[in-house]
């Protein structure tokens, strides 16, 4: 994996990221941005009857949500936007559930190029891995 140091805007705050999620699924998961370092981001989600399947398990696609928030606001926090970048595609392979508590994804790059970055995310409870999940962004204007 390449290193990217000091990838995001020197201005960023997590008050910034956290900002964005007022009226959209980000705040209906609560999902929350709680550390900036210097080669990546991480937020929470809770596990409850939002983000839970049928079963009683962390659903995927709440898994997948976190992922691409994660990799899409990484994206729009790099130091040099070419401009806006929407999620071109994810995968997600998930590997142990959760039934209850708050999981913790972290994002880094694995690429960053001019048009598309390529994120790697992970999906943590407390030492267990839940999910490995990928993201590919698009720029679409700039």
């Amino acid at each position: 994996m390449s290193t990217y140091q000091d990838i995001w805007n020197p201005e960023l705050k997590l008050e910034t990221l956290n900002s964005f999620n007022n009226i959209n699924m980000v705040k209906y998961l609560d999902i929350v941005f709680t550390e900036i370092g210097d080669q990546s981001l991480s937020a929470t989600m809770p596990v409850d009857h939002r983000t839970m399947q049928p079963f009683g398990l962390l659903h995927g696609g709440a898994s997948a949500v976190l992922a691409e928030t994660l990799g899409s606001v990484a994206s729009y926090c790099i130091k040099e936007p070419l401009g806006n970048y929407v999620g071109l595609e994810v995968t997600a392979t998930h590997l142990r559930s959760a039934t209850e508590g708050m999981v913790i994804g972290i994002v880094s790059p694995i690429k960053l190029g001019r048009k598309v970055h390529i994120w790697q995310i992970n999906i943590y409870q407390e030492s267990k891995h839940i999910c490995s999940a990928t993201l590919k962004t698009m720029v679409v204007d700039g």
